[in-house]
């Protein structure tokens, strides 16, 4: 688990490396002292439009650790904000009065073994787990977060996730589709380049 500093760290560098980006400069390394942030770790990276009330603005992780996670946020931070495929690249002005920047660390995955495929639904907790699905030659992974703001329950959110991966929304019932799950631990800015804190979910008291 990061500390509250160390996740503003990580934010920080996320924006510096975005804000570099889109005013051609180069990025200037910062000072850190935490060994973790030199760990290979999975990172998201979300954009959202802080006069919109939250909407979001572009996403793009990489789910699967391959180099540092200073690294990774740097990476995953300006894809979001250049190349989400859904949405316009960001402006320099925008990033500086419109976008809250927000970054996930995730866990390692664990795929999830049942005998019964709706057994899924019992082996998933929405506010604690993110979830990654593959089969097909495809696959879609959904955040913790998006299941708590989206109100999901258990089925919904492998139906959902199902759906980012191009598959039918029951795909998860089939012997086709592998279903792993993982936590993620996000930090936030209040405000465009405002203080960031460690945003905690809460868990739902039952799976579905």
């Amino acid at each position: 688990m990061l500390t509250a500093e160390e996740g503003a760290v990580l934010v920080k560098t996320a924006r510096a490396a975005v804000e570099t980006h889109l005013s051609g400069k180069e990025l200037q390394s910062m000072a850190h002292s935490s060994p973790i942030l030199q760990e290979e770790r999975g990172v998201f990276v979300t954009l959202l439009d802080h006069l919109s009330g939250g909407n979001l603005r572009g996403c793009i992780g990489i789910p699967f650790p391959t180099q540092s996670l200073l690294e990774q946020v740097r990476i995953a931070a300006v894809e979001a904000a250049t190349t989400d495929f859904r949405f316009e690249p960001v402006s320099l002005e925008e990033l500086q009065k419109r976008i809250v920047l927000e970054a996930t660390v995730l866990s390692i995955m664990e795929p999830i073994w049942v005998k019964n495929p709706l057994d899924l639904r019992e082996n998933i907790l929405v506010g604690r787990d993110g979830l990654m699905v593959e089969g097909k030659g495809s696959h879609g992974l959904l955040l913790p977060q998006v299941a708590v703001d989206e109100g999901f329950d258990s089925e919904e959110f492998l139906s959902q996730c199902c759906l980012k991966a191009n598959l039918p929304p029951d795909a998860w019932l089939t012997a086709d589709v592998r279903v792993s799950r993982f936590q993620g631990q996000i930090f936030t800015e209040e405000k465009p380049n405002g203080r960031v804190f460690e945003r905690r979910l809460k868990p739902q008291l039952t799976s579905r």
